[in-house]
């Protein structure tokens, strides 16, 4: 087990009609006018915006509000809040929506509160000393960015997909009320369940040893994140299934699932680029990527994948042939990711590689192949060619 440090000083507001607690806990982290940050119709169509301006209203809390934010949440429109935000003296960033406006509203906070250029920061140019206060309404159990201090955005001057992380944009408070997501459509639940898994898996897959704490938090996790979306996609207005994939979603990427281990993130640097050039749903792009990543690299711990394989999928071990093991544990994936309407090749997202394309896409995954991505496996330019091409 590695050394580490681990703190969480996101506060967690979980339940039903917690979301009237908004503008107590905005004033508690000392904001005074809020920008108001959300994504497209469905805050409308919902109510939950017109409902958010009431409870700021009746709180005193003076807002400006910015919509619009895209999945794959794009520079521009940073820029856009940066502006907004600076001009009506915000002091704080009200999120209400998924990862996308949560990541967005953290690159506000970043601009607002730092000097220069704010995608110097996403491409490791020069770190954040600073961010304006963000909190979250969250309405999509999916990319844990109600807990974490990840951003991820996509530039679309060379349609580039990167993220910075730093504990300056920890939302102060996330309000997870599971009713928010009832009106979720199937897709969107789906992919925000594969989200959490490979949150949970880029984990799993570690080279360090003696991690069997955290080994059986994530199996346990993993587990009932499929058993739940199975629930939900059923019956959408299933509370309790619901719940558990919002708080599965939060502990998956809040940093204690991170503890005394170092995760491979291989899968993410693949699907960031292919959301960068096309812009698909995340999950489902990393539903796409995954098991030609895993077929990949499984040799590198043959016995870490009939792990994965026993211990999450069901599979009975081989011990004359644990190799067995781990390839049927990936095919039980991806007949999951399959059974939930998830893709498990580029192509099922109507998406046909060409040469060229893969070509580019290995160049932007490490870029132009002057650096290796990975921890489980180290993977160079020509083995992320590979796998892509094997994706397609």
């Amino acid at each position: 087990m590695l050394n580490f440090e681990y703190r969480l000083p996101t506060r967690i507001v979980f339940g039903k009609g917690m979301e009237e607690q908004a503008g107590e806990e905005i004033k508690k982290s000392g904001g005074t006018k809020v920008l108001v940050h959300y994504g497209g119709h469905s805050a409308e169509k919902t109510g939950l915006l017109a409902k958010v301006c009431r409870i700021l209203e009746e709180s005193q809390l003076p807002y400006v509000l910015l919509g619009g934010v895209k999945p794959n949440p794009r520079l521009s429109k940073i820029y856009e809040g940066i502006a907004l935000a600076k001009k009506e003296n915000v002091d704080f960033i009200l999120a209400v929506g998924g990862g996308s406006v949560i990541d967005s509203a953290k690159g506000i906070g970043y601009g607002v509160a730092n000097e220069g250029d704010v995608w110097d920061f996403y491409i490791r140019k020069k770190a954040p000393k600073a961010c304006v206060p963000v909190g979250v309404i969250l309405t999509i159990a999916a990319s844990g960015s109600e807990t974490s201090d990840g951003s991820v955005v996509t530039n679309e001057n060379g349609n580039l997909k990167r993220d910075v992380g730093s504990d300056y944009a920890r939302p102060k408070f996330a309000i997870m009320n599971p009713e928010l997501t009832y009106s979720l459509p199937e897709y969107q639940t789906a992919s925000g369940s594969t989200d959490i898994l490979m949150h949970a898996m880029e984990r799993y897959f570690t080279t360090v040893k003696n991690v069997e704490l955290i080994d059986g938090f994530l199996e346990s996790l993993m587990k009932t994140v499929m058993h739940n979306v199975r629930i939900v996609l059923g019956n959408p207005c299933d509370y309790n299934a619901r719940a558990e994939l919002m708080l599965a979603g939060s502990f998956c990427h809040n940093g204690l699932l991170t503890c005394g281990r170092k995760g491979d993130w291989a899968s993410h640097a693949i699907e960031h680029e292919l959301g960068g050039m096309f812009d698909v749903a995340h999950g489902a792009g990393l539903a796409a990527v995954w098991g030609s990543w895993a077929r990949y690299v499984y040799f590198a711990d043959v016995m870490r994948f009939a792990q994965f394989a026993v211990n999450v999928m069901g599979c009975v071990m081989d011990y004359q042939n644990p190799e067995k093991t781990a390839l049927e544990g990936i095919c039980a994936m991806e007949r999951f990711f399959t059974s939930i309407h998830m893709p498990t090749s580029i192509s099922q997202m109507g998406i046909i590689l060409s040469d060229e394309q893969i070509e580019c896409l290995a160049e932007k995954c490490t870029d132009g192949g002057s650096k290796n991505i990975g921890a489980f496996c180290r993977l160079g330019k020509e083995d992320i060619r590979k796998i892509y091409t094997m994706a397609r």
